[in-house]
């Protein structure tokens, strides 16, 4: 037997909610003027709107008449109840005793002393068909739930859905929106971290570049002066030697930004310390050990460059490739790792380093496997081999020129397409 026809004054009121339902974009607003639309058109006691989480497979209540969530959620499987068997059936139930229905979770009812009789449950689908929830509707007053009631619920429901979904979509873009805001803070308060200007070193050039795949990045460079003629501050009185590093945590973005912001603290405090070089290195591994979750670590590399003996201390916590390039031989050498990663075991082994003696033209680089790892039109990354044959066809512009070099080819190869990793460098280049 089809329905009858929804008299004109319920229409009505049916469009009445939808225009206020069409005013607000607020989630929790919407709910409400459901719930009450419900509970009022349809002369009843109480109303209920469970949202559908589709991740977890549940329906929840955060705003239902007569039921106090403390600001929670009252949340069920999918599967469960007279809510969820019309979740899962998609059509209306409508059930004159709810005791009588072996259906009906009585737990709401023995929490709050409430006594449900007659319910009404309906199915809410969104434009796309997709559920966003169940409405309930209890305790129709003077008796059952009949089939001009039913019909008003479910004209209701269509609107509620739309709604819903809605309201969702504009929380979804708003929290977006604010996660956006708070990675671009991330971003800026990351970058200023970084050094802005780089120490003036005699018979030595220094060029640094670095850049994330994401708002936040992984990768980080240091570049600290350990030694200042005068020790006036001022950033062009020339340097005898300075620390540098390249770090690359595992991963990009928040996660990772963190591990080597992290990192570098604990580094510049070290060396403002004075803590040797080996001490200060284990300290950073095990430091990172306790702090970061398992299966989390960083790559890096540490050079102590000093200019008057144009000396390169360096170490490499599984940090690699190191290019060196030599000038006399017009040729580079590529140098693997002194140890694992930090943060992976408590023993890093002996933090020693080794001390290599950079000529006039020399080019030593430090470079992330962003780069190395860069994919590009052809089944082979851009590689080391390419990355080496940049540094000697550019060697004569400069330690800025190298860095230039190696982006410009960087792009030819990779087509201008986004990065899909961080990418970073460090130059140190000794002036011919």
């Amino acid at each position: 037997m089809p329905h009858p026809a929804l008299p004109s004054d319920a229409l009505r009121r049916v469009l009445e909610v939808s225009r206020r339902l069409g005013v607000t974009a607020d989630l929790g607003e919407v709910l409400s003027l459901i719930i009450d639309a419900m509970r009022d058109l349809l002369n009843a006691d109480r109303a209920t709107v469970f949202e559908h989480d589709a991740v977890r497979g549940e329906l929840f209540a955060t705003v239902a008449h007569g039921l106090a969530t403390g600001g929670g959620a009252v949340r069920f499987p999918i599967s469960e109840g007279l809510a969820g068997a019309a979740a899962t059936s998609g059509t209306t139930i409508n059930v004159r005793e709810a005791y009588d229905d072996p259906r009906f979770n009585a737990e709401v009812d023995r929490r709050t002393g409430y006594r449900t009789h007659s319910i009404l449950s309906i199915p809410l689908h969104s434009f796309d068909a997709e559920l966003v929830g169940v409405a309930q509707v209890l305790n129709k007053r003077g008796g059952a739930f009949g089939a001009e009631d039913v019909l008003l619920a479910e004209a209701l429901a269509a609107q509620a859905a739309v709604a819903i979904k809605r309201a969702r979509l504009v929380e979804e873009a708003l929290q977006r929106r604010r996660l956006e805001r708070e990675l671009e803070l991330a971003r800026e308060i990351q970058q200023r971290t970084l050094p802005r200007t780089l120490p003036v070193l005699p018979g030595f050039e220094l060029a640094v570049w670095s850049e994330p795949a994401d708002q936040t990045g992984g990768d980080t460079f240091d570049v600290i002066p350990l030694s200042r003629a005068g020790r006036n501050g001022d950033p062009h009185t020339p340097v005898e030697q300075v620390m540098l590093v390249l770090a690359d945590a595992t991963g990009h973005g928040v996660g990772p930004s963190l591990m080597v912001a992290e990192m570098r603290a604990l580094l510049r405090m070290g060396v403002r310390l004075a803590a040797p070089w080996p001490v200060l290195i284990d300290h950073l591994n095990r430091q990172l050990l306790s702090d970061t979750p398992v299966g989390r670590f960083v790559t890096a590399w540490f050079g102590l460059l000093d200019a008057p003996k144009a000396t390169l201390r360096t170490f490499s916590a599984g940090q690699a490739p190191l290019l060196w390039y030599h000038a006399h031989a017009d040729s580079v050498e590529v140098l693997g790792a002194d140890a694992m990663p930090l943060g992976i075991g408590r023993e890093l082994g002996p933090c020693e380093g080794s001390t290599i003696r950079l000529k006039p033209g020399d080019i030593f680089a430090a470079i992330s496997d962003g780069i190395i790892e860069a994919e590009g039109g052809t089944e082979h990354p851009f590689g080391i081999e390419r990355t080496c044959d940049v540094i000697r066809a550019s060697h004569r512009l400069g330690a800025e020129g190298v860095v230039r070099a190696i982006n410009e080819a960087l792009a030819a190869f990779t087509g201008g397409a986004p990065a899909s990793d961080d990418r970073t460098m460090v130059i140190v280049r000794c002036v011919p």
